[in-house]
């Protein structure tokens, strides 16, 4: 099964949102050849490591139907994003969403402008800043792997109403239990969800989607 099989399977998309997934390939390309944001031997892996990874957060959400009817409407800050991963994804699919893509790495957020205008994905804003430098808050907080989960959680501390979606590989039982006890989480506020229930690539063993509830 292709990527746009395995989405159109789970996820009710229109030709608008599958053409705009298609370009994402020809966009990254180019790119990636002026401002190395995807490994040379990754993007070739574009959908498989990085389109697919950042959905499996919605295809989390769909495990559960109230959060999910949540973030199809809410204000997502997308930390340390990179390109634009799991932002410009997730903005694709979640149109009734509103997302900030934020790196403190400017050279990132042009790649992720760049993309999000081509794609005029008009419920996007990228901004180039650390996440404490910011505002606002939002409603929740996604982020792929950008560091552990103690050294993550209190630069966006605050900066979140509803929730926390963090695609983390590993052994997270240790740092899932730092940040609990450090910032006085209440039991069961934390859940995981094994990727590998929805890809079944190799390349997904152990890699998690972490929901930290507010």
């Amino acid at each position: 099964m292709n990527w746009k099989e395995l989405l159109k399977a789970d996820f009710p998309l229109s030709d608008g949102q599958l053409a705009r997934l298609e370009a994402l390939d020809a966009l990254y390309r180019e790119w990636n050849a002026k401002i190395n944001v995807i490994s040379r031997k990754d993007i070739d892996a574009l959908y498989e490591h990085h389109v697919l990874h950042s959905l499996a957060i919605a295809r989390y959400l769909l495990t559960v139907p109230e959060l999910e009817k949540r973030f199809a409407g809410a204000s997502v800050l997308d930390l340390g994003t990179g390109g634009g991963f799991p932002g410009i994804p997730l903005a694709i699919l979640y149109p009734s969403a509103r997302f900030v893509l934020c790196d403190s790495v400017g050279k990132k957020t042009i790649v992720a402008q760049a993309v999000a205008s081509a794609l005029d994905l008009k419920n996007v804003r990228v901004v180039n800043a650390r996440a404490e430098s910011l505002p606002e808050s939002f409603d929740f907080v996604v982020s792929r792997a950008v560091a552990s989960l103690p050294d993550f959680f209190p630069w966006v501390k605050g900066k979140y109403t509803q929730g926390i979606l963090y695609l983390k590989g590993g052994d997270v039982n240790e740092e899932i239990a730092l940040v609990m006890a450090r910032h006085k989480l209440a039991r069961g506020s934390v859940h995981t969800w094994p990727v590998s229930a929805w890809l079944q690539d190799s390349w997904y063993e152990g890699k998690l989607v972490i929901h930290i509830e507010k």
